[in-house]
């Protein structure tokens, strides 16, 4: 009895080493290829409790997530007009097909990040080169990158890898030649200021010019119409002393002569010598032979 309770425990401890060996569970974000005798059998994509011949057959387990190929230090490159610049950039990348990963880089990831890392530094060259420092810096950086992405991916997918995308991070000048690039941009940038501020004082006298202009016509335009009602009204003041003296010369006459009087003294101290008999004081002498 004791020996059949031992070779069923034997039996039972066997079955478990087996299934052990024979069953593994794939995660979901995992690829898992399975292989007999070196060779790859299957590869099982979708997640769960999987099978496999035990002592014949092994597993491997591959990566599906998207995975970041980021360089550590700023590459050097060169622009169509020989000026060197510092490129940081970095790779989004994740495994397509693992049968051909495993066959083109025997699924070594560090394999692959230098095979993607030559590829893209290849094409970045190769960009760079035919553009001005001007339009990486800030006109063709969208282009560079959606053509870099579609290069990179085109040489990974033989490898069986996916490049979902290909990002400058920064783009900078050799710390050697910033500063006399920023001298020369500060001098166009003062010339251009000059250049403004010559353009506004220009403009600015051409307005004040004509503003002194149109000021002297409306003076003169004002004094002319001045001038017109002045004579208007002078003209209208002297028809109405002449038609009211001319009703009566008499009045008129000793009006205007009150008028004189009235003039020639104003003061206390004002003397006129006048001979007597002037007609100057004939309105006195017809009052002073009045009352006598």
């Amino acid at each position: 009895m004791r020996d059949k309770m031992s070779l069923l425990g034997g039996a039972l401890l066997l079955a478990i080493v087996i299934a052990s060996m024979s069953l593994f569970t794939v995660d979901q974000r995992q690829y898992a290829v399975v292989f007999q005798l070196g060779e790859v059998k299957e590869v099982i994509d979708e997640p769960g409790l999987k099978f496999k011949l035990p002592l014949i057959q092994n597993v491997r387990f591959f990566e599906r997530r998207i995975l970041t190929l980021d360089t550590p230090d700023p590459e050097r490159f060169i622009t169509s007009e020989k000026m060197n610049l510092l490129v940081d950039h970095f790779v989004k990348w994740r495994i397509i097909d693992p049968r051909l990963y495993y066959e083109s880089v025997a699924g070594d990831e560090a394999r692959a990040r230098t095979r993607l890392t030559q590829t893209v530094n290849a094409g970045l060259r190769e960009e760079f080169g035919r553009r001005t420092m001007h339009e990486v810096v800030s006109g063709a950086r969208e282009a560079i990158m959606d053509s870099m992405r579609e290069k990179a991916d085109r040489d990974a997918r033989r490898i069986g890898v996916q490049i979902v995308d290909v990002r400058l991070k920064r783009v900078e000048l050799l710390p050697e030649v910033s500063e006399s690039v920023y001298r020369r941009m500060e001098a166009e940038r003062k010339r251009v200021a000059n250049e403004l501020r010559s353009e506004g004082a220009a403009a600015a006298e051409k307005i004040r010019a004509d503003a002194d202009r149109q000021r002297e016509i409306i003076i003169a335009e004002a004094y002319r119409a001045a001038q017109e009602a002045k004579g208007e009204g002078d003209a209208k003041a002297i028809a109405i002393y002449a038609d009211a003296f001319g009703r009566n010369a008499d009045f008129y006459s000793f009006y205007r002569s009150l008028e004189a009087y009235r003039a020639s003294f104003a003061g206390k101290d004002d003397m006129l010598v006048v001979d007597p008999s002037s007609d100057f004081f004939k309105f006195m002498k017809d009052s002073g032979g009045a009352r006598n």
